[in-house]
């Protein structure tokens, strides 16, 4: 079984571009124990300013800029909250 899109938003804000994808997998894993796949992204013509995601080999972390980081997921609610927040603050994205 294929992993199963949740959710997905894509929306631009002058040269600012935001694109989230989440999705459910099959089963959960060694890299995605709470059996999500998810990425996260803001930036801007090919750089990179805020970036959450899983991708496997890393698990859960985020990137500010060229900054790399772990990221302790707890829920997709507050992983939302929290990327949302660092677009904001990172980036001057305006959520309406």
């Amino acid at each position: 079984m294929k992993a199963r899109q949740l959710f997905r938003f894509k929306d631009r804000q002058g040269e600012l571009i935001l694109d989230m994808v989440l999705w459910a997998l099959p089963a959960p894993d060694r890299y995605h124990r709470h059996g999500l796949k998810y990425r996260l992204y803001c930036g801007r013509s090919g750089e990179c300013l805020v970036r959450y995601d899983n991708e496997t080999g890393k698990g859960d972390h985020r990137h500010y800029g060229d900054r790399e980081e772990p990221y302790s997921f707890t829920s997709v609610e507050q992983l939302l909250t929290d990327f949302r927040g660092d677009c904001t603050r990172l980036a001057g994205w305006r959520w309406l």
